[in-house]
C-alpha cells in the first residue's frame, strides 16, 4: 500500500477543542534505514508492526505495510529496538472528508507538535486549519525514526 500524507508544524493548541480522540503512542524502531524502516508501536491497547519504504522525491508518498500484533509481542519487541523511544499523544481531528492526526511529543521531543493528513493523491485539496504552521512534508528531521535518533531537545 502507498501512504500519501502531508505534515505541518502546529502553531497553537486550538486543535484540542475539535479532537474526537486522544491516544497515547509509544514506539521504537528495529531498523531506521530510510529504505526500509521497521517500527514497533503500542497505540492505546493495541500493538503494531510497521514497515515503511523510502519516500518519493516530494516526501509525500511511500510504501507502508502494517500488521496488528499483541500488546505482549509489541512490549517484547520494544525491548530490542534501537536507542530512542518515541512517546506522544495523538489527537484525531475531523476536517471535511479528512482527519488530521496531531502528535504532541513528550520526553526528548517535548515541545514539538506535528499534524499529518493522509490524502488519496498528492494533489488532493484539503481544508487547512488555522493552527497549521510551516509545512514540513519530506523534511526527514521530522520523521519519527529521526526524532528517536536526533530528538527535538537537541536542535
Amino acid at each position: 500500500m502507498i501512504e500519501i500524507e502531508r505534515k505541518f508544524l502546529v502553531t497553537s493548541g486550538d486543535y484540542k477543542k475539535d479532537s474526537k480522540n486522544k491516544t497515547r503512542i509509544v514506539q521504537g524502531f528495529l531498523n531506521k534505514d530510510p529504505e526500509r524502516t521497521v517500527r514497533v508501536r503500542i497505540k492505546g491497547n493495541q500493538g503494531f508492526l510497521t514497515i515503511k519504504g523510502i519516500s518519493n522525491e516530494s516526501g509525500t508518498s511511500r510504501f507502508e505495510w502494517e500488521k496488528e500484533i499483541s500488546i505482549e509481542e509489541a512490549e517484547t519487541l520494544l525491548k530490542i529496538c534501537e536507542k530512542g523511544v518515541i512517546d506522544k499523544y495523538r489527537y484525531e481531528i475531523p476536517s471535511g472528508k479528512h482527519t488530521y492526526e496531531v502528535d504532541e511529543f513528550f520526553g526528548d521531543n517535548e515541545g514539538l507538535t506535528i499534524a499529518e493528513i493522509e490524502l488519496s493523491n498528492e494533489n488532493e485539496n484539503f481544508d487547512k486549519q488555522t493552527w497549521l504552521g510551516k509545512e514540513v512534508t519530506g523534511d526527514i528531521k521530522y520523521y519519527n525514526s529521526q526524532l528517536s535518533t536526533n530528538p527535538f531537545k537537541n536542535w
